[in-house]
């Protein structure tokens, strides 16, 4: 078996890896592909985003709101693909990976041309056909930047990118519209024109970005395809833990998806003027406060400091999400501050998942292998999770608009998330005192 969990015998880090040291060229290659990927993505992401912005009434299928089913339809398609690509992406090797971006995002470009093609609602499947493809991309693209001392930058600006990205896409969608009055139909192809040229630069930039080097391998471990074998090893050595987190990621995922979904729809629920920056402005200030968050562990050597420092983030999250919650509740906070920072608390946990947290996870335990089987796990469920309520929501008929259902949805998982994050932090410290009694034997 290649993979190693739980190794045997002393193992100490060589003598070089005692303090954190970048050289000039090191520094500007982790720089250039976190811009390289943080673009690349931002161009992906509006191939999936932009239709969340148009509300598509004057239809109804299955009994549902048409948007409604429109949304449900695309994460359906993604939930396929993140089920999919727990095998798929674990067992990615590292060839061609640029023109497979390409392919996939073609694939999902032409879907939204059928969608404006064919007449409404019958077109509904296409939003299938264009989640599919989309939700492999993630961990092809996180491939070209994991395993490596500044991945923690690297990820970080590749992570933020879809909160930008998606804050981004929204502003663009709602800009074509009003300015060149394309129908909502028609709207996400003419979007996915504006964006298709950054995508293809970017993407044969990510080719450029250079292997991990030998301390990178060192420190990080050697970020290879997993088989079925090796996935096995590290579910049995880590179920319980790994459990805990993806629970904690679904109802994350879910509130993502409803925020990023109906975040609109909130907004006009509200009574408050609704203006299309505001997705760019509310976003934009997320992603910098996230990124400066998550790049500055870049500085930290240890890597189980560094994954316990990831969950102590996404536990800060969810207290301020339910505090701004509560506070918006009572009236005592106006809604841009309340979508403003509860979105702070929500991607103070979902960011981590997506960058540093399964990345530190594989060097602090030191086994061979690759982010993407654990975050498509996560993904997978936490997809399911996000269809799960909002099929729940329409099929049961309850009585509650967007605005009222994300707040309870909030106050529920805020708490969830709490004992969850403290079980699983303290689960992984006793695996780590388990691990480092095995070493001394």
């Amino acid at each position: 078996m290649r993979a190693a969990f739980f190794l045997k015998g002393k193992q100490y880090l060589p003598k070089h890896m005692s303090a954190v040291h970048f050289s000039k060229r090191q520094i500007w290659v982790a720089v250039m592909a976190a811009i390289t990927s943080f673009a690349a993505y931002t161009a992906i992401f509006a191939f999936r985003k932009a239709f969340n912005v148009a509300s598509y009434s004057g239809h109804t299928l299955f009994g549902m709101d048409f948007k409604t089913v429109l949304v449900v339809t695309q994460v359906l398609g993604y939930m396929a693909s993140k089920f999919y690509g727990i095998r798929f992406i674990s067992e990615l090797k590292r060839v061609r990976r640029h023109w497979l971006i390409i392919g996939l995002v073609g694939i999902s470009w032409l879907a939204w041309l059928l969608f404006a093609l064919l007449p409404a609602p019958y077109n509904f499947w296409c939003l299938f056909l264009n989640g599919f493809p989309l939700g492999l991309l993630w961990g092809i693209v996180f491939s070209y930047v994991e395993g490596r001392r500044t991945t923690d930058l690297i990820s970080a600006a590749l992570a933020v990118s879809f909160i930008f990205a998606s804050g981004l896409a929204k502003s663009t969608a709602q800009w074509v519209m009003n300015s060149f009055h394309v129908t909502e139909y028609w709207m996400p192809f003419v979007v996915g024109c504006i964006f298709m040229p950054a995508l293809f630069l970017f993407v044969f930039l990510l080719e450029k970005i250079p292997a991990p080097d030998e301390e990178d391998v060192a420190q990080r471990m050697h970020r290879q395809p997993m088989l079925k074998e090796d996935r096995k090893a590290l579910l049995k050595g880590f179920l319980p833990g790994i459990v805990v987190l993806v629970i904690i990621y679904i109802l994350v995922t879910i509130l993502r998806e409803v925020r990023d979904n109906f975040m609109a729809d909130m907004w006009r629920e509200s009574g408050e003027v609704f203006q299309a920056g505001v997705f760019a402005k509310t976003e934009t200030s997320i992603s910098i406060i996230i990124l400066v968050l998550i790049a500055v562990m870049i500085w930290l050597r240890n890597s189980f400091t560094a994954f316990m420092l990831a969950q102590c983030i996404m536990l800060a999250g969810f207290i301020i999400s339910l505090i701004t919650t509560w506070l918006y509740a009572r009236q005592q906070l106006p809604m841009y501050h309340w979508m403003l920072f509860v979105g702070l608390g929500l991607y103070m946990v979902y960011i981590p998942f997506n960058s540093i947290l399964f990345d530190r996870f594989i060097a602090a335990f030191r086994f061979a292998g690759n982010v993407g089987f654990l975050i498509y796990i996560a993904d997978s469920f936490g997809y399911l999770g996000s269809v799960g309520v909002m099929l729940a929501k329409t099929v049961l008929q309850i009585q509650t608009n967007w605005l009222h259902f994300y707040m309870q949805l909030v106050m529920v998982t805020g708490i969830t998330g709490v004992v969850g994050t403290i079980a699983s932090m303290l689960y992984f410290m006793r695996k780590m005192h388990q691990y480092q009694s095995d070493q001394r034997r």
